[in-house]
């Protein structure tokens, strides 16, 4: 019988055998006899050093640290200058949602009741926050930039139902130089010129409508006195 090659394996390298590899040494340096016997209490290292650093406790609510500039926190459904929804009701932030916390039903704009540019836009937003984790994905999908997320974390809520936020909660406020929709669009413009930022605030004829239509509107009159102020400084 022939005889056969015989391997094994010694203090990390292969020996004996026909082909047997170049013996090799480790990069790692062998620990000394004090650091074996002090490896397990290493770990209390990090324990042990801020042992001794000075407590810091945040009075939480009544002093609150500020948050990142970038901090994922609250939703918000923003407007253009003239005051109309940014959102169109594409559903493309549900779709992006791993959490399924979004749900949007979008409708039709007609010319008596236009909330935002183009054919559509939101009828129903909502987001449930006992699902949301709060990852961004839904404002990277947003082809309008209409959702974007504030510093907002306080959410905490009495009840589940609250804590389902409907279009309302979700808006973003009007300013004084915004007219509530709904109301038509700048006359002369497409959608595609809210887009690329050349509507920049309500004009004459859209001040009239909604003087038409809703005389008690009570953006009517900001919007006003933002018109007179800004005519002041000219």
């Amino acid at each position: 019988m022939a005889d056969k090659d015989i391997s094994r394996h010694e203090g990390g390298r292969e020996v004996g055998g026909a082909g047997s590899p170049e013996p090799y040494e480790s990069l790692i340096e062998e620990r000394g006899p004090v650091a074996r016997a002090l490896a397990p209490v290493a770990g209390f290292g990090v324990t042990i050093a801020n042992m001794f650093k000075p407590t810091v406790t945040e009075q939480y609510p009544f002093e609150k640290a500020p948050t990142k500039p970038r901090y994922h926190g609250r939703h918000q459904l923003n407007r253009y200058p003239d005051g109309l929804e940014k959102c169109i009701g594409c559903e493309l932030c549900a779709w992006a949602c791993p959490a399924d916390a979004i749900y949007v039903e979008g409708a039709d704009n007609t010319p008596d009741a236009q909330f935002s540019p183009g054919e559509r836009y939101g009828r129903v937003y909502q987001i449930n926050y006992l699902r949301c984790i709060f990852c961004g994905l839904c404002i990277e999908a947003c082809p309008t930039r209409a959702l974007t997320m504030t510093n907002e974390y306080e959410l905490a809520g009495p009840s589940r139902a609250g804590m389902i936020y409907e279009k309302q909660d979700l808006l973003a406020p009007l300013s004084d130089s915004m007219l509530a929709a709904p109301h038509p669009m700048v006359p002369g413009t497409e959608d595609t010129d809210y887009y690329t930022g050349a509507v920049t605030g309500p004009t004459p004829e859209q001040i009239d409508w909604v003087a038409q239509y809703r005389p008690d509107d009570p953006t009517l009159e900001s919007v006003r006195r933002a018109d007179a102020r800004s005519e002041a400084t000219r």
